[in-house]
């Protein structure tokens, strides 16, 4: 949702009806769900059924509703939302359930939206900020992005069970780290122009507030956090990462407004050399973007690098896989990042196809300054084998 013309006069929030998040809640599913819809659908992947299927039934038998799964396509395409929206209707559901990833829930919340049915988020890893919103991430068959896809309601509920979250790969939880970091930056860019949010009108405090709240959970969390779920441990830390990954984050950007990181994230999927990184990983690369775009103070970006290295965050263009290219496939990211819809022209300043390709090269030259100057290993390109990244908090 780009800047408009005509600045907004009025400040809005969105948020879901309920939000749950516990270690063990997947198996209270059931009573969450009979108060919503007497005859819901689980959209949800092979892998994730498999490992979420007898808790469920369960649950769900003790709620005194039928278990009905569909598997999840794989992409959340406008033509899988379509299909999974006829199969709603020929079962005569009135819920259906995203059970899975971010993927796989903005596909259930298209295809409610399709079928004029209620929506439910089960988010089985914290990589994301989808649960939440009321719009849907929308890519092509290739894994490009498309669209947003927005509603006229949040999820009825979102439910964390963090013990899922924390058998997971880590690699999950750090990635969904990177999208919610670029919460606050994105915000605070987006209120300095007194611009547009995804929820409608300008920020409220409250948003802001809780794109605030996100960043300061996730500098104080984050390092710990990500040692515990390598062990599949729930502990405090990781109980508030969660949080901040998934319901402030959430909150956050939605009510609190995007910027250019994501704009960045949405030119790097134009080009197949960055399609082994997760939606949160190509946002750090965003965020380190806008940082440099907005002439961020030289400290604030060095302690960015520094943390987002030692998470395991990319934080060069070689680790997405573009450290060797030359101009004219960087200049493929930055026409798709400054699309006339992309939200980096809510930035209060306008941005150059030259500004955001010298940008971009920046982030190779900083990346590899910092990581050097912390003492942590250089970056590598996809192919090459990757050390472990030290963990311990900077000084």
């Amino acid at each position: 949702m780009a800047k408009t013309t005509t600045m907004p006069t009025t400040r809005s929030l969105l948020a879901p009806g309920r939000y749950v998040q516990g270690r063990g809640v997947l198996a209270d599913l059931g009573t969450y769900v009979a108060a919503i819809g007497s005859v819901p659908l689980i959209l949800a992947d092979p892998v994730v059924r498999q490992l979420t299927e007898a808790t469920v039934t369960e649950s769900f038998r003790q709620a005194g509703l039928a278990v009905r799964f569909e598997e999840f396509g794989g992409i959340p395409t406008a033509a899988e939302a379509r299909r999974v929206a006829d199969v709603l209707s020929d079962r005569g559901c009135d819920v259906i359930i995203g059970l899975g990833g971010g993927s796989t829930i903005d596909t259930a919340k298209a295809a409610g939206d399709n079928a004029g049915i209620r929506w439910v988020s089960v988010p089985t890893v914290a990589s994301t900020d989808a649960p939440t919103s009321a719009l849907s991430v929308v890519y092509s068959e290739e894994g490009v992005f498309e669209t947003y896809r927005f509603y006229s309601r949040n999820p009825d509920l979102v439910l964390v069970d963090t013990q899922l979250v924390a058998n997971a790969p880590a690699r999950f939880l750090v990635s969904g780290i990177g999208d919610a970091l670029a919460t606050w930056i994105e915000a605070r860019a987006v209120q300095r122009a007194n611009g547009p949010t995804l929820a409608g009108g300008m920020a409220t405090h409250t948003g802001i507030a809780l794109a605030k709240l996100s960043w300061d959970l996730l500098w104080e969390n984050a390092l710990p956090a990500v040692e515990a779920v390598r062990s599949n441990l729930v502990t405090p830390a990781v109980e508030a990462v969660v949080e901040a990954n998934t319901l402030l984050s959430g909150l956050g950007f939605e009510s609190g407004g995007l910027a250019a990181a994501h704009s960045v994230h949405d030119g790097l999927t134009v080009v197949p050399h960055t399609h082994h990184l997760m939606h949160g990983e190509k946002v750090n690369i965003g965020s380190i973007t806008q940082l440099i775009l907005e002439a961020a103070a030289a400290e604030e970006i060095r302690e960015f690098i520094e943390f987002t290295a030692r998470l395991g965050l990319p934080t060069t263009l070689t680790e997405a896989g573009l450290g060797h290219v030359d101009d004219e496939v960087l200049r493929m990211v930055v026409e798709a990042a400054l699309a006339p819809e992309e939200t980096i022209h809510n930035l209060p300043f306008s941005v150059s196809e030259n500004d955001l390709l010298d940008a971009l090269k920046m982030v190779e030259e900083l990346g590899r300054s910092v990581r050097a100057e912390a003492g942590l290993p250089e970056p590598r390109a996809p192919q090459e084998e990757r050390p472990p990244v030290p963990a311990a908090r900077m000084a």
